[in-house]
């Protein structure tokens, strides 16, 4: 039996968890007061949030395809 793999560590617990860093995040970046050895691990974590956040957001298309397609039927993510 094959099991999921699991999200790493640092994944957001959700979609409006990694929202809500991902905003946070940006304020801190557009305020100017950081540090310029940390811009770049904070620009890496955005850059991974808004990967998880367009990731979510295809899942839920794919998912709303299916139901605009007819029939339910049983969904599964890729």
């Amino acid at each position: 039996m094959a099991t999921a793999a699991k999200p790493p560590s640092n994944a957001p617990a959700s979609y409006e968890a990694a929202l809500e860093e991902l905003e946070q995040l940006l304020a801190r970046l557009e305020s100017g007061d950081m540090p310029l050895a940390q811009l770049l691990t904070q620009y890496q974590r955005g850059a991974t949030l808004l990967k998880y956040c367009r990731d979510q957001l295809e899942a839920v298309e794919g998912q709303i395809k299916v139901l605009d397609q007819g029939p339910l039927k049983t969904w599964t993510p890729e």
